[in-house]
């Protein structure tokens, strides 16, 4: 094939993003949409690139020593990646090259002035914006520099801050290349950035508009506060008229340079509101041809707009496909399980198969659509509360859409809908054995399941799962399952509820429940420490497991003093919880089973913190504390007005509580339980693949969703493309930050505590466990990681069972996600742990090691000095 080294900006669109980089072809597509104006101007090709480069053999070293740097190691990378741009930079252009730039150059007018701008080919993507991470030169005149400026473009590539994106982006460094793109210079009377959706609310409907006098540079660099425009359905809705005292001028020699405002015009409008419109309107056209919102950056030139660049907002949370074009509003799953990370697209339609409620996914998380239940009077009533009771913010989030008249329709009640009501009472007695029966019903299903899918393979495996499928739901809504959670939530709710109004208590129930019976998360808890006693005897035991890396160390055990006893312990924590792991609803994550070394630092912190014999002790402890706060209770209720009447009533609430409340976390037990056996079937399927030389790995499933799954073990055929396109989009998932609530408008709706009950400077949450502590701050976003010592408080974004275990060494907890009845509120009631749920932000705002005061009971965090 003959390179080819420029190409006319008219000649290339959106697909050469390979030839012209990113926003070469985005320029090239924006050339064509009727209507919008581009500067003339062609782009220097990643063939040229490419030549420049092999003038240079020893860049191919210094790029492989690049990727081994870590990215935080700035000081090398500052060194290296300047060394790459030095010798870039010294390689003459050769002498054919040089003559396709100038020739270009000369149907722009030889003395014209350009603007130079990088285009990379990882850059202005759906997934990664890569903004401001290589050079754009202004004003550039004469072929000679304007040679030396596509240069430094080129050179560009190698900055430390783009080397240091793509190494924390996962990108090789080899795959990007530079084209450069040549335009006509333009000389605006006022420039500026068009977001097509707002960029701090993710509203499509909204588009705001940043205009500052001069050159667009001085918006960009923050060198003047812009004019802000709001606008929505053609029409300036808001605006803030900046005080712009300075802006970047053009030289006629060349180059550009800041230039004061004469005072008259500092607070006038860089743009009328007709041309912020006109603006906006260009901007819904561009977005429509993109398909996606977009950041657009223009010009205004004699009161005509030129688009000198349009990128794809790479920040804002996706939206679910609905098909239609109605109003919807949405809750998370994911802050309701405790699992906000982004999930494979085997998890996601996994977890949607067996699920009771329809679901949507967008950014890899999961929604539920409750536009119905919330257009309904009666059900609105329901699910408010409901969602209140769990989570505040959900609760003030959908409040606040409810509010705004127009969106959400009011609908007649159409009978059921939504969760029940609080205080209708569960209609089951207060019968230990009904927990006794769901268990060993759960469990009897479990092991049909482990034993009748032993003989499935290939195409009956996945007829004989959509069948399991169905009797996993049932499981799940089983009335007398539903029953007794509810009885459970609904006692602890009216314990707290009457106990606060008749004694002027807060949260009592936390203490009532403490070491509640039938608990399967917290007992995991506490057979850890029955595991850590079984090791402490065993120095050479413990000296190794400090040194395990491999998975399969369970094996290198038996060959040490007491090695043997230290493995069955293990072994056996194992059979009965191995299926469980961090963000377990995503079948795809490691389980213990598969990684057990992820429970290494939590047996040594164990054998490390405590007593032989704890677990027992503790349990006991907790069973006594709460049998004294009963006593306690029941006797100062009998001391008031009608005391017999409320001591009665709060009696049997108190049993039934203790009855039921432990229950609350085994549906989740059973519903793992069974993935883990889904899981082990569909990796023996992945396994035969890869023999077969279908699929190059057998982890490749997980970025499959069921059915294509289904239809690749049908075929023997599957979409290497799809699956790389899968790879790429979840990783660029984890930067987005689901939002509680979200609206088809895209606007992500947070929801507020609305509370001023608390200190000045204090973080509010949700009270989930009464009492208050003060400790250390430990700040762990990884449970692998956990260092703990006993007395300190853990810190984290959300916790799932799994983290259960790190809650026997802790005195206090603190999450930046979570309910009233989510599990990491369960478990620290549990254990009588302080603990505040639903702290905005708190892995930023408390830092590793700083003493912090947890109110439990009042629901709010203070930073000590």
């Amino acid at each position: 094939m003959i390179e080819r080294y420029v190409w006319d900006l008219q000649e290339v669109g959106e697909t050469q993003v390979a030839v012209v980089g990113g926003k070469g072809a985005h320029l090239g597509g924006l050339s064509r949409i009727e209507g919008i104006r581009v500067p003339a101007g062609f782009c220097v090709t990643t063939d040229a690139f490419r030549r420049i480069m092999a003038e240079a053999p020893s860049i191919d070293d210094w790029l492989d020593q690049l990727s081994r740097l870590n990215p935080d190691d700035r000081r090398a990378i500052r060194t290296l990646s300047a060394q790459i741009r030095r010798t870039i930079e010294g390689i003459a252009i050769p002498g054919d090259l040089a003559a396709a730039i100038t020739r270009a150059l000369a149907q722009l007018g030889e003395q014209a002035a350009c603007a130079v701008r990088s285009s990379a080919t990882a850059e202005d993507l759906p997934t990664a914006s890569f903004a401001g991470q290589q050079d754009t030169y202004l004003n550039v005149v004469g072929p000679t520099t304007i040679l030396q400026h596509v240069s430094r473009c080129w050179a560009s590539l190698f900055t430390e801050r783009a080397v240091t994106y793509r190494q924390r982006n996962g990108i090789d460094h080899r795959t990007v290349h530079m084209a450069v793109v040549v335009q006509q210079m333009v000389f605006p009377h006022a420039a500026g950035i068009l977001f097509t959706a707002d960029p701090v609310t993710g509203n499509r409907k909204v588009a705001t508009v940043d205009a500052g006098f001069g050159l667009g540079e001085a918006l960009v660099s923050g060198l003047v506060n812009p004019d802000v425009f709001t606008v929505r359905h053609d029409e300036v809705v808001a605006k803030a008229i900046a005080a712009k005292q300075r802006a970047v001028r053009a030289l006629p020699a060349g180059g550009t340079q800041e230039a004061a405002i004469d005072s008259q015009r500092q607070e006038q409008p860089a743009l009328t509101d007709a041309q912020v419109v006109r603006l906006v309107q260009l901007g819904r056209r561009i977005e429509a041809h993109f398909g996606r919102p977009q950041d657009i950056e223009w010009c205004l030139v004699d009161d005509d707009f030129q688009i000198v660049q349009s990128r794809p907002i790479t920040t804002l949370f996706p939206l679910p496909e609905t098909g239609d074009q109605e109003n919807h509003v949405y809750v998370s799953v994911g802050h309701q399980q405790m699992m906000t990370d982004p999930m494979k697209p085997l998890g996601l339609s996994m977890w949607r198969l067996t699920a009771m409620v329809p679901m949507h996914e967008a950014g890899g998380r999961l929604f539920v659509d409750v536009t119905r239940r919330l257009a309904s009077p009666a059900s609105r009533v329901g699910l408010l509360d409901v969602m209140g009771r769990g989570d505040p913010l959900v609760r003030d989030a959908l409040e606040t859409v409810l509010d705004r008249d127009d969106f959400v329709p009011s609908l007649p009640d159409a009978g059921p809908g939504g969760p029940p009501a609080r205080g209708a009472s569960a209609p089951i007695e207060t019968d230990p054995a009904i927990v006794t029966e769901l268990i060993e019903r759960s469990q009897a299903s479990i092991a049909a399941l482990q034993r009748d899918i032993r003989t499935k393979t290939g195409p009956a495996l996945f007829d004989f799962l959509l069948e399991a499928f169905e009797e996993h739901k049932r499981v799940l809504s089983d009335p007398l399952n539903l029953q007794a959670i509810m009885a459970g939530m609904e006692a602890t709710w009216w314990l707290n509820d009457q106990l606060q109004e008749w004694l002027g208590e807060k949260n009592v129930a936390d203490t009532l429940t403490l070491s509640a019976p039938d608990n399967v998360t917290s007992e995991m808890g506490l057979a850890l420490l029955d595991v850590a006693d079984v090791i402490r005897p065993h120095p050479e035991v413990v000296a190794f497991l400090q040194g395990v890396e491999d998975e399969g160390f369970l094996d290198e055990l038996a060959k040490l003093a007491g090695g043997t006893e230290a493995r069955d312990a293990i072994e056996a924590y194992l059979d009965r919880y191995g299926m469980r792991c961090v963000g377990e609803i995503d079948i795809t994550r490691p389980r213990w089973r598969e990684r057990p070394t992820t429970l290494v630092p939590v047996i040594l912190d164990n054998v490390r913190n405590f007593e032989p014999g704890v677990a027992e002790r503790r349990f006991e402890q907790g069973r006594q504390k709460a049998q004294k706060k009963e006593q306690d209770v029941l006797s100062r209720l009998r001391s008031l007005p009608d005391g017999d009447r409320k001591a009665d009533e709060a009696k049997r609430m108190i049993d039934r509580v203790r009855t039921f409340i432990g229950y609350r976390e085994y549906p989740k037990y059973g519903i793992v339980s069974r993935y883990f056996v889904y899981k082990q079937a569909l990796l023996e399927e992945a396994e035969r693949l890869v023999r077969a030389n279908v699929l190059p790995e057998k982890e490749d499933i997980f970025y499959l969703t069921f059915q294509e799954f289904h239809d690749v073990v049908r075929s023997n055929q599957v979409d290497g493309r799809l699956i790389q396109q899968r790879k790429d989009a979840f990783r660029s998932y984890h930067a987005l930050t689901p939002p509680r609530v979200l609206t088809s408008d895209g606007e992500a709706v947070t929801g507020a505590y609305r509370r001023d009950d608390v200190p000045a400077g204090a973080l509010i949450g949700l009270p989930v466990s009464a009492g208050t502590i003060e400790g250390r701050a430990r700040v762990v976003l990884d449970m692998a990681e956990a260092d703990l010592e006993a007395g300190d408080i853990l810190v984290t974004t959300f916790t799932d069972p799994s983290w259960s275990p790190l809650f026997v060494g802790i005195a206090g907890l603190v999450t930046e996600v979570g309910g009233l009845m989510t599990h990491g509120a369960v478990i620290a009631r549990e254990y009588g742990l302080p603990a505040v749920v639903g702290v905005e932000q708190a892995t930023r705002l408390i830092r590793d090691g700083q003493q912090i005061r947890v109110h439990g009971t009042d629901g709010y965090v203070e930073i000590l000095p």
